[in-house]
Formats: C-alpha cells, structure tokens, sequence
C-alpha cells in the first residue's frame, strides 16, 4: 500500500485483528485488513510465511486514535 492514505497500524492473528476491528467501527473509523495468506491461495499460490496473519490499515488522519485502540488492546494481552 505504498503511495497511499492508509498506513498499517498492526500485524497478528486473526482474533486479535477482528477485535481491533470491531473496536475501530465502535468509533467510526474504518481499517483494512490485508490478509497475504488468503490472497496468495485464492490466487493459486499457496500459503504464505506467516499463515493465519493479518494486517490492519487505516487512514492516516484517523492514525492517532487507531493506535490508541491497538495499544489498549495489545496491553491487556500482555497482562
């Protein structure tokens, strides 16, 4: 996603990355999740380096409250 508006703002596991997800639609902003795995097997290629891993883009004028969201989740897993 390189000359782009969106920037990416996580990379883990499918659980992880839906509650990042529905914690960022509770306050209206809305990510993208890329997921190389899934794309390069629908494609026809096989799975990727880190199977089951995804990444989280959002906008970057919506960069400081996502980050604030993933920093509050991430703190509780490491609890």
């Amino acid at each position: 996603m390189e000359d782009s508006n969106y920037i990416k703002i996580f990379t883990g596991d499918f659980i992880i990355v839906q509650r990042i997800i529905d914690e960022l639609k509770a306050i209206n902003i809305h990510a993208i999740v890329k997921d190389t795995t899934e794309s390069a097997r629908l494609a026809g290629f096989g799975g990727g380096i880190l199977p089951g891993f995804q990444e989280v883009f959002v906008n970057k004028d919506e960069l400081d409250q996502a980050v604030l969201v993933v920093q509050s989740i991430t703190s509780q897993l490491d609890t």
